[in-house]
């Protein structure tokens, strides 16, 4: 028991840290006011971008450099899922289209550009993998071997693992301690208070849209540098880890803290059927698979319905969430 216990935690962290980056990504975006569902096509495009970059090098390169690959992947990673921000705060601030019907376009988008193109990857192939970039992505602490099961549960991740914890704590001292923190939850509260008081409410919208969207791609070039094994596979799991993130994003009542630990509960929610049998002895159908893998999406409904009847303003979206900023109305 002892075991699988260790198991269901090691593999609910690293799916955890995937739905964290596109959660932490999405509450920069949603704190300016902007509601992205393109999230699940954002991660395809940094998740395709990373690991077609580093797959060339490795194949292109006489004696590829681990490091270089790493900086490679995420430097490309970051410019695509950028990119597709980019498409999306055009379109919704300057153009004033509809925000959720831009952001499922821009999901579709994501996803037909990143399965297009891996076509050319896989050249045929089942599959192809970037081994280097998976090595360095994946790569563990040192010291790991020598601290038993707290090695194991706690040193045994990718550094992006970390990075993630670390984000979400330097995303809570932005938002909360510093002039332009405030200034982005202003805008993403009352944009025409925010614009009379000198704030530049487009300017902080394209940033925060942009800068979540680049944050969004990290994810999925973790899911496919490191928790795929470096594998870029023609599957529909990154959107699935998509929608989680934006389901996170309510659970955590749009606090980039709450994300650590309500990221790894929804790993743990999602892999729960895989070790019932060892940890609790209950034999798990096929048909409950599917409903346990549900578990993530019933708890943010109840807690939606929970933080609506209670009403308490901090734990409320932002007043102007997906409605679009007219200058002229002000």
């Amino acid at each position: 028991m002892g075991s699988s216990l260790i198991a269901w935690i090691m593999r609910a962290i690293p799916f955890g840290t995937i739905i964290m980056y596109g959660a932490l990504g999405e509450i920069v975006t949603e704190k300016s006011g902007n509601l992205n569902l393109g999230v699940p096509g954002i991660m395809y495009l940094g998740g395709f971008a990373g690991f077609a970059s580093a797959y060339y090098y490795e194949k292109l390169a006489t004696n590829p450099s681990a490091v270089v690959c790493v900086v490679i992947a995420l430097l490309c990673a970051l410019v695509a899922s950028t990119l597709g921000g980019l498409i999306y705060a055009f379109l919704t601030i300057t153009l004033r289209a509809n925000q959720n019907v831009t952001g499922l376009a821009l999901t579709t988008f994501g996803m037909g550009v990143a399965n297009f193109f891996g076509v050319f990857v896989l050249n045929g192939a089942s599959y192809t993998a970037a081994p280097l970039a998976n090595k360095a992505f994946a790569a563990k602490l040192p010291f790991v071997s020598g601290l038993g099961v707290l090695g194991q549960v706690v040193f045994s991740y990718g550094f992006l693992a970390y990075a993630a914890i670390a984000l979400a704590i330097a995303l809570f001292w932005f938002l909360n301690r510093t002039r332009a923190g405030l200034n982005l939850r202003a805008v993403g509260e009352n944009p025409a208070t925010a614009d009379a008081a000198g704030i530049n409410v487009t300017r902080y919208k394209y940033l925060a849209t942009c800068a979540g969207a680049a944050i969004c791609g990290v994810g999925g070039l973790y899911y496919v540098l490191d928790y795929n094994q470096g594998i870029w596979a023609t599957t529909g799991q990154i959107q699935a880890l998509g929608w989680l993130a934006v389901a996170l994003v309510i659970f955590t009542t749009w606090k980039p803290l709450n994300a650590i630990w309500g990221a790894y509960l929804f790993g743990t929610l999602y892999w729960l059927y895989q070790f019932l049998p060892s940890v609790l002895g209950i034999t798990v159908s096929s048909a409950m698979t599917d409903l346990i893998q549900m578990l993530p999406y019933l708890v943010t409904i109840v807690v939606l319905v929970v933080v609506s009847l209670r009403k308490k303003k901090e734990n409320q979206p932002p007043a102007s969430l997906g409605i679009a900023y007219f200058r002229e109305e002000r």
